[in-house]
């Protein structure tokens, strides 16, 4: 006689479905970590390439663990902006490695292509998912940033080292609002200041790639559009200090309980500088 099978019990009414067990912060950091060893392993990009690699991964899981310290998991779209930093790392090992002529370019105009694709994507995940956030949007910019800063000591090895202004301003732009706090306002949105953005990696790849011709005039072209980006944004945030402190002189004068606290709050509401804080660009 065959042993009667034993069936589940089902799970009481009105209590929840249990939960797959979901990784949290740490872990998932950890798999970005062993991803990127996985890729520079895959690549080949020498020992600078590999030096470089490694740095850059164990770089990225100390600041993002920081940034992320707050939150026990990581979003969906924080998913897809995690791969484009393991590509971006696997770029900059290339790129190290192709300055010391160990690595070959088309792995590196590959990736980079692959993380430029990505950038379209973790956006739209966001949105869809509803799990838009200000630490998810700079989670975003700078990977962008890290990305178009690797891609233009690329291309100014042979274009000239004018091109590191394309990959440097970011960075300059932040440093100038730790000086100055009405820098780091928030910035109306703005379509043509994401296509510029965009503008920049597509160049400097296809630069990078040199399967067009006098692609320099294509970067120094990048350059400008970035450069009037740039300008007109600190022009509009200079507009707007300035209607600040009219309205708390304004306030200084008729001496309101209202002016009081606007004229409290100093340079446009924004605060003392920290690392990590959340910038306009």
């Amino acid at each position: 006689m065959t042993r009667p099978t034993a069936l589940p019990r089902p799970a009481p009414a009105g209590l929840p479905a249990p939960r797959r067990p979901r990784l949290t912060r740490g872990p998932e950091l950890a798999a970005a970590v062993a991803a990127q060893l996985a890729l520079l392993a895959l690549l080949r990009p020498g020992h600078a390439g590999l030096a470089v690699g490694v740095g850059y991964a164990l770089a990225s899981w100390a600041l993002l663990t920081a940034a992320f310290r707050r939150r026990r998991a990581l979003g969906p779209a924080d998913h897809v902006t995690l791969a484009r930093v393991v590509l971006t790392g696997g770029v900059a090992a290339l790129v190290a490695g192709h300055l010391t002529g160990d690595a070959g370019l088309w792995p590196l105009v590959a990736a980079a292509s692959a993380a430029l694709v990505l950038d379209g994507v973790d956006g739209r995940v966001a949105r869809r998912t509803g799990t838009v956030s200000r630490l998810g949007a700079r989670f975003d910019m700078e990977t962008d940033a890290v990305l178009v800063l690797v891609l233009s000591v690329e291309v100014a090895r042979t274009a000239g080292l004018w091109v590191l202004a394309i990959g440097a301003m970011r960075y300059a732009f932040g440093a100038a609002a730790w000086t100055a706090p009405w820098l780091r306002a928030e910035l109306r949105p703005s379509i043509a200041r994401k296509a510029v953005a965009v503008v920049q990696g597509v160049a400097l790849v296809v630069a990078a790639s040199g399967v067009v011709p006098h692609s320099g005039a294509l970067v120094a072209a990048a350059l400008a559009l970035l450069v009037w980006s740039f300008g007109r944004d600190v022009a509009w945030l200079a507009k707007r200090r300035r209607t600040a402190d009219r309205v708390t002189a304004t306030g200084e004068a008729q001496g309101t309980q209202e002016n009081r606290t606007i004229r409290g709050r100093g340079t446009d509401g924004a605060r003392r500088a920290r690392l990590l804080d959340p910038v306009a660009r």
